[in-house]
């Protein structure tokens, strides 16, 4: 039995090779059943109990839901594997590491994944991107990979191979091939967005050619497009760029830096602090919009973070699919409601389109191959779905030459077949 493992930033999904075929993990939901894993941790308030309870997965967010709010839900967990300054967090009074975050989230996804595959065993094949995010260098990206690492072994997995995740897409989409090709992968994430140029196809199997040509990767991806939306439409309605006096001086424009960590979603639990609290406060007292500075407040303390995180997921989801998106967002105190014009979201995501484009050029210069060589581009994951994104790809290598599918499950299910192929073929 073979299992390959795609961790993500927004989505987690599980797959076993057995004889030739792929199941992918489903999990129950109510009465559905998903094949994806949301990769998020729930601590619910304790009630009368030292023990700290957790969930994960899709039930936790159902949990946290029905619960309004309440206790302590941790995402995007993935995007802080890189940042060695994230050392740990406080849950309900006690100190927590990221590993020991990451363990209970791992865990919870075996037990939930073995009540549909059975056992999983010990060894598994992870995937892991290019390049991490926030990664500065070479020790930044072992650090990830060990905090990994670490977390998997305490979940039962001790016997760990990684493998880019671009490379599992390839994987999976050469089972649909009677023939070689030159093929462009581009796997899209939540944090990341990776591409591989490789060869596929009989000749690869049968190992009469190296495969994989060349990687390249930038640390941005689903998220920091959404952070966009954030930036213009949310920030400015909770007082960005407004202005305050502080003690002996005159209008000054309030502080930047929580609007950063609010356009980045998953950094909004770290707002939630007295120091920011006090700040806040002291800013809304002399505040020339206090209504919303109060509201910033509102959406820090009541950790509305997931709530904004699925108004800009609607947001994008429409925009890829028409026009236009009728953007909604509410607290207590505060509706933010705005209609989206496609071309305005483009224009607000020039700069990370700038960057994924770079990279797609720098995978060609570095690998010496040109556009006309390449057979097929494999785009997979929720942003290749952005219709500014797929136009990067079209624009190089022709509408033709686009192919898509899996996008949520190719690189778990990839990663199971590169673990059959090398119990059947182990390196000696």
């Amino acid at each position: 039995m073979s299992i390959g493992l795609d961790f993500g930033t927004t989505n987690s999904a599980i797959a076993r090779a057995c004889d030739g075929e792929v199941k992918l993990a489903r999990f129950a939901l109510n009465e559905a059943r998903l094949d994806t894993f949301r990769s998020v941790l729930y601590f619910p308030s304790p009630e009368g109990t030292r023990e700290l309870r957790s969930m994960a997965g899709p039930g936790a967010i159902e949990a946290y839901l029905a619960a309004s709010g309440a206790g302590r839900l941790l995402q995007s967990m993935k995007s802080y594997l890189a940042d060695a300054g994230f050392q740990s967090t406080s849950v309900h009074g006690r100190a927590m590491t990221l590993p020991q975050l990451l363990a209970r989230l791992l865990e919870s996804l075996r037990e939930q994944a073995e009540r549909d595959l059975g056992p999983l065993g010990r060894s598994l094949v992870v995937g892991r991107p290019v390049h991490f995010a926030h990664a500065r260098g070479e020790g930044d990206a072992a650090l990830a990979q060990q905090r990994l690492e670490g977390a998997l072994a305490t979940a039962g997995f001790d016997q760990v191979t990684f493998v880019q995740e671009p490379v599992a897409a390839a994987y999976y989409y050469e089972q649909r091939l009677d023939h070689d090709e030159l093929v462009l992968v581009g796997d899209f994430g939540g944090g990341t967005s990776d591409f591989t140029l490789t060869r596929v196809g009989p000749s690869r199997r049968r190992g009469g050619q190296e495969a994989v040509i060349a990687t390249e990767g930038v640390a941005l991806a689903g998220d920091a497009l959404g952070g966009r939306i954030v930036e213009q439409v949310v920030a400015p309605a909770l007082g960005m760029n407004t202005t305050y006096r502080p003690a002996l001086s005159g209008a000054t424009e309030v502080p930047r830096w929580p609007y950063e960590r609010l356009r980045r979603w998953h950094h909004l639990a770290l707002l939630k602090s007295r120091e920011v609290t006090e700040m806040l406060r002291s800013i809304e007292r002399t505040s020339s919009d206090p209504e919303r500075i109060a509201a910033f407040r509102e959406v820090i303390d009541d950790d509305l973070g997931f709530s904004l995180y699925q108004a800009v997921e609607r947001a994008k989801i429409d925009l890829s699919m028409g026009p236009s998106a009728r953007f909604h967002f509410e607290c207590a105190s505060l509706t933010v409601e705005q209609t989206i014009l496609r071309e305005e979201f483009e224009a607000w995501i020039a700069r990370e389109l700038a960057e994924i484009e770079a990279a797609i050029d720098r995978l060609l210069q570095t690998s010496g191959v040109a556009p006309g060589d390449v057979d097929r581009v494999f785009l997979t994951g929720g942003t290749s779905l952005v219709p500014a994104v797929r136009r990067i790809f079209e624009r190089r290598f022709g509408p033709g030459a686009i192919a898509a599918g899996g996008e949520l499950v190719s690189v778990a299910s990839g990663l199971a077949m590169i673990a059959a192929e090398r119990e059947a073929s182990p390196i000696t």
